[in-house]
């Protein structure tokens, strides 16, 4: 039987994993559990790890170069996220270590949350709660319904594509900036990123992270924006720059902002934006449902029995290096 580390601390386990996904896990291998109760670094991984052939890790536990040198028995390094920039992909490859990554499962709650922001961005929600919790009357103001209003997508993939139809459903102008997809579906606008930025009430930005999308939302992106217009962060902070950000809610070139992520540790947004009245923060809870996580936690169950099965994984990432896949072959 194999034996599989599960790097999640306790609350971990109880958000993203879960007692189904870890009851089928366990009737795979024998899972051992991080019982430090912290996100281990490199040494504490191996150290943890030690004669584990596959470690199932959480987001935020990360895959150095310098770990995997230090696992000598390591088979494979599976993710419960799709985001796998903190794993050093070529580092594992070099000691034949499989890396794989699981699919978006937060799909409907993260196009959920979009709509929530954009409501709650166009109707005072969160102030008008927070003015009553602090024992006062909120002023009644003037709303923006989304039947009517334009939304503009920046990055039509997954998320994207399930999003627009909603939009488009609720009598919004669907406007999307893609230069790597062609938008078919009747309804729905493609359009170049300025003129998503110049004609939408609400820019929901949805791109992957990546060297080339840095600071793709910076200051000659946030001028381009109605004043009225509300800037929605629901993918990756580094594609934001802040400093930018903070200068166009400070000068009011746009109205305000909703962001569920950001530069601060594990993705959230960053104490100098979520402290903004005129901005709406939650802490990288988007895909943070029942659905979302176990979708992603049983990715990686089924990426184990792969692995047993001698089958190459759903979400392998870099499959032609996973030469220590040859050790647990059975005949």
């Amino acid at each position: 039987m194999i034996t599989i580390f599960l790097t999640h601390t306790p609350d971990m386990l109880a958000n993203y994993y879960g007692t189904r996904a870890l009851a089928a896990l366990r009737e795979l291998g024998d899972v051992r559990l991080n019982d430090i109760g912290t996100v281990l670094d490199a040494e504490a991984l191996a150290k943890a790890a030690a004669g584990c052939e596959i470690i199932v890790s959480d987001r935020q536990t990360p895959g150095p170069a310098s770990f995997f040198p230090l696992a000598p028995d390591l088979v494979a390094f599976l993710r419960v996220a799709v985001d796998i920039r903190n794993i050093d992909v070529p580092a594992a490859s070099h000691e034949g270590i499989l890396v794989t990554h699981a699919t978006p499962g937060f799909i409907e709650s993260v196009s959920e949350m979009a709509i929530g922001f954009m409501i709650d961005c166009g109707r005072f929600i969160t102030a008008s709660a927070e003015t009553y919790h602090a024992g006062r009357e909120p002023e009644a103001r003037m709303g923006r319904q989304l039947s009517g209003a334009t939304v503009g997508i920046i990055g039509y993939g997954a998320i994207g594509e399930y999003l627009a139809p909603l939009c488009a459903a609720l009598g919004m102008t669907v406007l999307i900036a893609d230069p790597f997809k062609t938008v078919t579906q009747p309804g729905l606008n493609q359009v170049g990123f300025g003129e998503v930025l110049a004609r939408s009430d609400f820019v929901i930005c949805l791109v992957v992270a990546n060297e080339q999308t840095e600071n793709l939302m910076n200051s000659a992106a946030f001028v381009q924006m109605k004043k009225s217009a509300y800037f929605i962060n629901l993918s990756r902070g580094n594609l934001v720059d802040e400093a930018a950000l903070i200068a166009a809610l400070d000068d009011g070139t746009i109205a305000g902002a909703a962001l569920d992520v950001g530069r601060a540790p594990d993705q959230k947004p960053s104490l100098a934006l979520a402290t903004r009245a005129d901005v709406i923060a939650t802490p990288h809870t988007a895909g943070l449902t029942p659905n979302a996580a176990e979708h992603q936690a049983f990715d990686t169950v089924h990426q184990v029995e792969d692995i047993i099965a001698g089958r190459m994984p759903l979400g392998a990432a870099n499959a032609a290096a996973a030469t220590r896949l040859a050790r647990l072959k059975r005949g």
